[in-house]
């Protein structure tokens, strides 16, 4: 007589299928939650920064207009207005950022963060900034396309400052600890790119991410003032 092959027990197939089934929900809602989240970041995030550096530059300039009610917060945002915009023409004629003090999460999710400790715009030493170049309005996006040559140019209450690049940001990569890049001369240790090394001088350095999807290494360009034009009144 053949040999018969017997059946699991009914309950252990069953009991089998749902772990299975419910291992494979817990994943598949894992994954979901996974995209959900890099959604957000990469799509997300700048949605909400446009609004909030929209209504922070608007509100910076009826500031310094004077304009009643420029005073105050709504949504996270301070009414009073940031300490600078900030212009780079190679990124279009439509091009404006604010500038707020500090390098926070929250300031950088608004736009530029000023380093503390670093010179004020138009004044003796490094202007040092920071933004993102992925996510929270990709303010610095576009970064590798910048020149020597090319423009900075910030505003603020009393003048606009004009400053140009001396580096070209895609060659000089440093890693996130390389804090020398925001010294008020700053002085390449490894030779590499630099400011001219002359005191004295007004520089504007910016600084982002290298890497698109990695954040451990920095992307720095170094430009020096060429144009002070005070505002009248």
């Amino acid at each position: 007589m053949a040999q018969q092959t017997l059946a699991p027990p009914p309950g252990r197939s069953r009991r089998g299928r749902g772990v299975t089934f419910w291992v494979g929900l817990a994943l598949l809602v894992a994954g979901l939650a996974l995209l959900g989240y890099v959604g957000w970041q990469l799509f997300g995030t700048n949605v909400v920064a446009h609004q909030k550096q929209q209504q922070l530059v608007q509100q910076t300039e009826r500031a310094w207009r004077g304009d009643a009610g420029a005073s105050g917060s709504a949504k996270g945002v301070e009414l009073h207005g940031a300490e600078a915009l900030i212009r780079i023409p190679r990124f279009g004629r439509d091009y404006v950022m604010p500038v707020q003090d500090g390098v926070s999460d929250r300031v950088l999710a608004e736009g530029f963060g000023h380093f503390r400790g670093s010179a004020q715009p138009g004044r003796v030493g490094n202007f040092a900034l920071a933004a993102h170049r992925v996510t929270h309005g990709e303010p610095l996006r576009n970064m590798p396309d910048l020149r020597p040559g090319d423009r900075v140019v910030v505003q603020t209450k009393d003048a606009d400052y004009t400053y140009r690049l001396d580096t070209d940001p895609n060659d000089l990569v440093v890693g996130f600890h390389d804090v020398w890049v925001v010294d008020p001369l700053p002085k390449n240790p490894r030779g590499g790119p630099e400011p001219a090394q002359r005191p004295g001088q007004k520089l504007i350095t910016l600084t982002t991410c290298a890497e698109l999807f990695h954040t451990d290494n920095r992307m720095i360009a170094f430009g020096h003032l060429v144009n002070t034009t005070r505002h009248a009144g």
